[in-house]
């Protein structure tokens, strides 16, 4: 009895999204009108003349869009029609005309118009298209080629440094429907992919790991914004939850989010691990064994706080030692951050876009390394389709893995004795559904660690995007209600990332706004959400993504909002804004704190009205004592079949409140134990 679930992929070719002629001058000129350009009486770069079209913003959207989900691509089309339609006028109570026949005054009126409009969908078509827009503007650049606003905006660009040695890891390729055999498949080459590979592969057996993502080596990560998003994030770091009110941002490469993320280090805290084990049912959580496998991760990974701030972390401890806050080093796995040249330490700013330095110990340097030397397999660009079921027993996979060369994706068969799924909280659930796993809570109990930031700028230069990403934090309410609070703390900010989550009121304060990106230092909340989303299926089978931010978990952030103004304020900031549709700026000097910090409270934070941002996706495949509410068993072990196993943040009972690596890796590996 084979039993394999009729829920397949369809089989994807992304490429350039097709749109009529029409519809594309109407992208082209509301580009335009979020990018104007402007007649000054001193332009040295010609930074006010230039315009969006001037860079191909809007071509270089079409080439993002076919990335997202086709529910996503026929919105987008929807939007574009809008625009191109005579009734566009009613959204915005403005002439019956369509985009390309409005005035500059109009259009720039339309846009403002929908970014606070009561109608979501407005706010969200508003968000997508500045998002975008503003990303490819200030981020785009090429071999040989340097961005014309850099500049302006005092960005020299990626750190021109010595490149490091080749690594030893070579993916294969296939043909189509090759097939192979091996005792473990392990799915995802992350944090938990990475370990349980390592420690499969030590023990002897014959290990084969399947990424979804491409495989970068370190000497070809450029710190090109655009490119190396669009290489080393799934669906090319322009993913959201399905009313576009939050960027999801997430590792899609060999190596996972560890090739990307920003370096902390953080164990899992007791008191998260307390509550795994007692609201949980994982009584594995609070045994020493269990806490002396992130002794095993952290040496492994060389943790340490020997580090050299750079000036935006400096901002929280200075802030927080001005209000007797709480704040500390954030442990890195990145090596000789005091004692390294001033070129690796400025290129540190860049590790979320690949460490190009090869300091970051990441799984490519560290777990697949270890395995590969120890006979592992590594197939990347390689989607699961599904596990192959057999009387109840994982027997392998189906995979598809797409041609580099050709664009043609091949169908790939691995036959095995066990399967350990390590796709992350958004994918994982996609992959048992669609091997006819039913058990009810799959999918479900999402959690994001949702982000929100307050910017503010410095006499200074501050350079957001040169020197160590993220090395300090502030915990002073990290339990404000209970288990329940935020972190803050600091995001490198290159220029594209940075302009897209910048407020846009108009096209000259925007531009006005950019000219001092160099000075700009930004805090942000990570909270701790106690209410969580949902992953579903959408009609060609891959993952959708479903999150609304609870009130309560809304209190929190507003409240982390509102301490991110309070140490901006006290390490000195000369103006700070909180980033909202409707902009509010504070001058620290000249106007009344708390009058400022009851303004964000008035405001509306309803969704598409403010930037939010997940890095950290968790759950929708919990483990736990019961069996009626957590799909695997407290070991990794599916309760619905036997030998496939999942050993990554989905795993996750509750978010662990923390950037989650080392709280991945210590799961992976005490899972690994149980393979």
């Amino acid at each position: 009895e084979i039993v394999i679930c009729s829920m397949e992929m369809k089989v994807i070719k992304e490429n350039s999204l097709k749109i009529t002629p029409a519809q594309f001058a109407a992208l082209e000129v509301i580009c335009d009108a979020l990018i104007p350009s402007f007649e000054v009486d001193e332009d040295k770069y010609g930074y006010w003349k230039r315009k969006a079209s001037d860079l191909n913003v809007a071509e270089g959207i079409l080439q993002i869009i076919p990335a997202l989900p086709i529910e996503k691509q026929e919105d987008f089309k929807d939007l574009l029609s809008l625009l191109n339609s005579s009734s566009l006028g009613l959204s915005w109570l403005g002439p019956m005309k369509k985009v390309v026949d409005l005035n500059p005054e109009q259009r720039e009126r339309l846009l403002k118009s929908w970014s606070e409009s009561s109608v979501p969908m407005l706010r969200n078509g508003f968000n997508t298209l500045k998002k975008m827009t503003a990303f490819l503007y200030y981020g785009q650049a090429a071999d040989g080629w340097e961005n014309p606003n850099w500049k302006s905006i005092g960005f020299d660009g990626p750190v021109k440094i010595k490149r490091p040695t080749k690594t030893k890891i070579k993916p294969l390729v296939f043909r189509e429907n090759d097939s192979l055999a091996c005792d473990v498949v392990v799915v995802g080459s992350g944090a938990g992919g990475g370990v349980v590979a390592a420690e499969l592969a030590g023990r002897g057996l014959e290990v084969i790991i399947v990424e979804k993502g491409s495989f970068v080596p370190e000497e070809k990560m450029n710190m090109e914004e655009v490119n190396m998003m669009g290489q080393l994030y799934d669906r090319k770091s322009a993913m959201t939850n399905q009313d576009g009110s939050m960027s999801v941002l997430a590792g899609s490469c060999v190596g996972g989010g560890t090739t990307v993320n920003w370096s902390a280090s953080f164990r899992t805290p007791d008191y998260i691990l307390e509550e795994w084990s007692r609201d949980h049912g994982n009584a594995h959580f609070e045994d020493k064994t269990y806490k002396k496998g992130f002794d095993f991760i952290e040496k492994r990974l060389g943790i340490h706080e020997d580090i050299k701030h750079n000036y935006q972390n400096d901002v929280i401890f200075r802030g927080a030692e001005a209000l007797k806050y709480h704040s500390d080093s954030i442990p890195q796995n990145v090596k000789n951050l005091k004692r390294s040249s001033e070129a690796v330490w400025k290129a540190q700013g860049f590790t979320g876009l690949g460490d190009a330095t090869g300091s970051k110990q990441g799984t490519m340097r560290t777990f697949l390394d270890d395995a590969v030397k120890q006979g592992a397999k590594i197939i990347a660009d390689a989607e699961v389709e599904k596990v192959v079921v057999i009387r109840g027993e994982a027997k392998g996979i189906i995979a598809w893995q797409e041609d580099k060369n050709t664009g043609k994706k091949n169908r790939l068969v691995i036959s095995a004795d066990k399967v350990v799924v390590c796709g992350g909280a958004i994918h994982t659930p996609a992959i048992l559904e669609r091997s006819g796993l039913e058990h009810p809570h799959i999918g479900h109990h999402l959690y994001l660690h949702p982000v929100n930031a307050v910017s503010a700028l410095y006499k200074e230069k501050v350079n957001p995007w040169y020197g160590p990403a993220m090395t300090a934090v502030s915990d002073e309410y990290a339990r404000l209600d209970g288990n329940f609070g935020y972190k803050i703390e600091t995001p490198p900010a290159h220029p594209g990332f940075l302009a897209s989550a910048s407020p846009w009121l108009s096209g000259r304060q925007f531009k006005e706004d950019m000219l001092g990106a160099a000075h700009l230092s930004t805090l942000l909340v990570l909270t701790r959400d106690k209410h969580g989303g949902k992953v579903t299926l959408n009609k060609e089978n891959r993952p959708l993504v479903h999150y609304r931010l609870n009130k309560y978990d809304r209190n929190h952030l507003l409240h982390g909002l509102k301490e991110c103004v309070k140490i901006h304020a006290a390490a000195g900031a000369e103006s700070i804004r909180i980033l909202h549709n409707e902009m509010e700026v504070f001058d620290p000097k000249n106007m009344d704190l708390e009058k400022f910090l009851s303004v964000i409270s008035r405001k509306s934070w309803s969704p598409n009205r403010f930037t939010l941002y997940s890095a950290h996706q968790m759950g929708t495949c919990r483990m736990g004592g019961n069996a009626r509410e957590y799909p695997l068993l407290p070991t990794g072990e599916t309760r619905e079949v036997r030998n496939l196993f999942v050993a990554d943040a989905s795993a996750f009972p509750k978010c662990s409140g923390v950037n989650p690596m080392l709280s991945v890796q210590a799961l992976a590996y005490y899972i690994s134990q149980n393979i």
